[in-house]
């Protein structure tokens, strides 16, 4: 049993990985909707949110993260990174590669957490 507001920030990180889901199913593939005015941005958003629910779990020295791989929240955090310092610059494909490989892990993780709950 977590924290609630631990919890919370898990649910809303969940949330925010489905709508990334929700916008690539709409656009048909991650390609698409990264290539899209409207898409690409919504996307990229909720990475940084994403990434600044797991910082702020951080600061907090949350046992909820120990069901995470380090290296995938270190991975959140450079995308972030790039995201926020350099938008112009993004290389989509490093963006692509995530939602692809990453994204689908952490979720899973994050739908055991809340069945748990």
């Amino acid at each position: 049993m977590y924290p609630s507001d631990k919890f919370v920030r898990i649910v809303s990180i969940k949330s925010k990985i489905e709508d990334i889901f929700t916008i690539v199913k709409r656009h048909k593939s991650i390609t698409n909707a990264l290539n899209d005015i409207e898409g690409q941005p919504a996307i990229l958003m909720l990475l940084v949110s994403i990434s600044e629910q797991f910082a702020k779990l951080k600061e907090k020295n949350s046992k909820i993260l120990e069901n995470f791989d380090i290296e995938d929240i270190k991975g959140l955090t450079s995308v972030r990174n790039f995201i926020v310092h350099d938008y112009d610059g993004i290389n989509l494909s490093i963006i692509e590669d995530d939602l692809r490989e990453n994204m689908p892990r952490i979720l899973e993780i994050i739908k055991e957490i809340t069945k748990e709950q």
